[in-house]
């Protein structure tokens, strides 16, 4: 990052909350009607058939019902959401002097370019509904890996790999925000690492959605060829505004033939965003996907990634953290389908509550009829730092055979009061020693992040927890 911030005095909320007067080039008006789609459409010059799948998506939409199972969503009006801003910027520029100065500047403050130069194969950054910037090193390029934005592989060389994956692992059909997501999304990222290549760094996606009142709607494409590794991070931010922002965007991620790819997110969304993301993973025989997840921001989520285990001797590991504050209720979790013999997962999650902040965390194991010879282990802890808060943890189990070896084990529980006063005996003050904790508590998620983002994720924790009442 561009500052090394160590300690809670040095940093603050504002550090994600600036914002810059809008100066988008385009926008459409909000709502959502086969105009939109098409102005859409035009606007990014799709080929034929992507216009056509935009537009049965938004039918599949318009009668598809909204989720009646988690937190409540009534805040968000779809007619008020405008589903495409394109930035006062180039598309895609490869040398960051020829970004405007307002957005360099917002990803300056952010350290997306420091963290290039220093630590990163490849970066792409997005800004409201474009990617305003894509650099990959020489000598990863060298290597055949692909990583540009989605759109230039649409409509280049890649237009045939893109066409026989997009959507496929995450059909509009899934649910409603799937279906938005097919009609209006714009922008991310397309990764292709050819078979036995494994790229030594990580490559990075940032997105930030400045514009109030607007979606967000990037799609990830990600496919690791066999006998390939790969590292892959992402991070999301938006300043505070008092209207509803939407995050709808998809990952869709191929492992292939003893492959492995780490998927790392840390995202501190405003709390006035509806994050509705949909992750999702298919590993061929002996890959293995790893998710790192922190959740941090917005004011509703519902967020699950996926692995279905379709080969033989495939593998999962899910380890995630969910920090939810006054205001928010985070519905998070994640999903393992066990499609074939020898199959492995492993969830370890940590969630946390203050402040009123209501925390959820679902799983759901699904071991099928063939999937014989199966494990399975999940682990979710949960910690309340008052008695306002709350967290619940619901398990879901589908084992469709005997041959299988599946375990679960929640705890909930509150920050020890002997804790915090052996730590303010050793002269830390309450509010740090509470910190201190809940950083410990959430430690399995920063440890298995590069040094800059643990860094970072322990900062937003110690920013969360700045002034908790026990």
């Amino acid at each position: 990052m561009s500052e090394t911030k160590t300690h809670i005095e040095d940093v603050n909320r504002a550090f994600y909350d600036f914002r810059f007067e809008e100066k988008d080039a385009y926008r459409v008006r909000s709502g959502l009607t086969p105009e939109i789609i098409k102005e859409i459409s035009a606007e990014k010059k799709d080929p034929d058939w992507m216009r056509d799948f935009r537009l049965n998506s938004l039918e599949i939409f318009e009668r598809t019902p909204m989720p009646d199972w988690g937190p409540s969503i009534e805040g968000l009006d779809i007619d008020n959401i405008v589903t495409y801003v394109r930035p006062n910027a180039e598309r895609m520029n490869t040398r960051w002097e020829d970004v405007p100065d307002d957005i360099k500047d917002t990803f300056e403050r952010l350290g997306i370019p420091q963290a290039e130069r220093t630590s990163l194969a490849g970066v792409g950054a997005q800004y409201d509904s474009e990617l305003v910037y894509h650099n990959v090193r020489k000598e990863v390029a060298a290597l055949g890996v692909v990583y540009t934005d989605i759109e230039s592989a649409l409509h280049g060389e890649y237009a045939d790999m893109i066409r026989e994956r997009f959507m496929h692992l995450v059909p509009p059909t899934d649910h409603k925000f799937a279906a938005l997501h097919g009609a209006v999304w714009s922008g991310g990222s397309f990764v292709y690492v050819p078979p036995g290549i494994s790229v030594e760094i990580p490559l990075q996606s940032y997105f930030r959605l400045n514009a109030p009142g607007a979606g967000q709607f990037e799609h990830t494409l990600i496919i690791v060829d066999e006998g390939a590794d790969l590292h892959f991070i992402e991070g999301c931010s938006a300043p505070k505004y008092n209207v509803a922002n939407l995050h709808a965007g998809c990952v869709e991620l191929y492992v292939g033939k003893n492959a492995k790819l780490r998927y790392s997110t840390i995202e501190n969304w405003s709390k006035n965003m509806y994050n509705l993301n949909t992750k999702r993973a298919r590993v061929e025989e002996g890959g293995k996907i790893e998710w790192i997840s922190g959740s941090f921001g917005s004011h509703v989520s519902y967020l699950y990634p996926m692995s279905v285990l379709k080969g033989a001797g495939a593998r999962s590991e899910f380890t995630g953290v969910t920090f939810a504050g006054a205001g928010q209720n985070l519905d998070t979790g994640c999903k393992v389908v066990h499609g074939a013999p020898d199959t492995t997962s492993y969830v370890n999650t940590r969630s946390i509550s203050k402040d009123g902040g209501i925390s959820t965390f679902r799983s759901a194991i699904v071991v099928e009829p063939k999937a014989v010879n199966s494990r399975s282990s999940v682990s979710c802890q949960s910690l309340m730092v008052d008695d306002i808060s709350r967290s619940d943890t619901i398990p879901a189990m589908d084992i469709r055979t005997a041959k299988a070896d599946i375990g679960h084990e929640a705890r909930i529980g509150r920050i020890s009061d002997d804790a915090v006063f052996y730590l303010m005996s050793r002269g830390l003050s309450e509010d740090e020693a509470r910190a201190l904790i809940v950083s410990g508590f959430a430690d399995n998620v920063s440890k298995e992040l590069p040094l800059e983002y643990a860094v970072e994720m322990n900062n937003l924790i110690r920013i969360e927890m700045k002034g908790a009442i026990g």
